[in-house]
């Protein structure tokens, strides 16, 4: 039977964009359809066929949720758990996703987790063992199994599908690739930032001594044979909020080479899956440390994953 989106669909594979798009229009704000929801608020949250708008996104992804969209119901409930551009209610979040449980394995196996977490009323950890100090000279730490075997699984499952190399664009904005990092790389943004990873990332917030919103986005990192990341700084020139510290989090063993080295400090960590390396990236004048150079080594053999949090001096989270 046709719908209504299929005739947006066809509108928009004929070129009659403008026509497509009102008719998606009407078809979310009359008759509350859930196809024409969901990709609305896609196209605010992405920008592109509208005008960027996140907050208006957000919105549409509730009524999209309403609606019944399976993935408006799970962006709606990301949303809802780590408050980015709108209200947080973790306690909502929670029982949402105990209700989409059924909706996918990576929604059932969120909800395993956070069974498993001890946290508190907001979703922050109860408690954590206290880090290694493996350096004198730089505030560096290793957290040993912050992180369990499965919520390490969960991390590796949530990224698999979302890798992509590493680029940078040039004075002329042509896409180049990285010339200091080589793997592939999987962020895992506010969007898909499911309940459970969000409890991750507020424990490498207590890990650090930072708040959550201090963080940027998960990275999780690919590195095959022969790739590497070269020595470099974490904290960037010119950022009015500096990138001040660093987690890694390691998320696998089975491969040889890999480790994360400190020239200058002689230095070099290999951590076992699911410990977690900190260190302090900026001077008491918020310059980069000269100490905080590191280097992912290249990797001999198999394949290393490893997730990187780089945390702000301030709130880095849109509101």
């Amino acid at each position: 039977m046709t719908t209504g989106f299929d005739e947006v669909r066809r509108l928009a594979e004929a070129g009659r964009l403008a026509e497509s798009l009102s008719l998606m229009h009407r078809l979310a704000e009359q008759d509350r359809d859930p196809d024409a929801l969901i990709t609305l608020a896609d196209f605010y949250w992405r920008g592109g066929p509208v005008e960027q708008n996140p907050k208006k996104a957000r919105d549409m992804f509730r009524l999209a949720a309403e609606a019944g969209h399976p993935h408006g119901r799970m962006f709606h409930t990301n949303l809802l758990a780590n408050g980015v551009f709108g209200e947080r209610n973790w306690r909502e979040a929670r029982e949402r996703l105990v209700g989409e449980a059924s909706l996918s394995p990576d929604r059932n196996r969120a909800v395993r987790l956070l069974d498993a977490m001890d946290l508190d009323d907001e979703g922050d950890p109860q408690g954590l063992p206290e880090g290694d100090r493996m350096s004198s000279d730089l505030d560096v730490r290793l957290f040993r199994a912050l992180l369990t075997p499965d919520e390490c699984a969960h991390l590796l499952a949530t990224a698999e599908p979302r890798y992509m190399r590493s680029t940078i664009h040039d004075s002329r904005g042509r896409e180049t690739p990285h010339p200091l990092r080589s793997s592939d790389g999987a962020p895992i943004h506010w969007l898909i930032e499911d309940p459970a990873i969000q409890a991750l990332n507020r424990r490498l917030a207590t890990a650090t001594g930072t708040e959550y919103r201090q963080g940027e986005p998960l990275l999780v990192l690919r590195y095959a044979p022969g790739q590497e990341y070269r020595r470099h700084f974490d904290a960037l020139p010119g950022l009015d909020n500096q990138r001040v510290v660093t987690a890694l989090v390691y998320l696998n063993g089975g491969y040889e080479g890999g480790e994360t080295a400190f020239p200058k400090l002689g230095l070099a960590v290999k951590g076992r899956p699911g410990d977690v390396l900190t260190f302090r990236n900026t001077a008491a004048d918020g310059s980069a440390d000269p100490l905080s150079e590191h280097a992912g080594l290249p990797v001999t053999s198999g394949v290393k994953y490893l997730a990187s949090r780089w945390i702000r001096g301030q709130s880095h989270m849109p509101v």
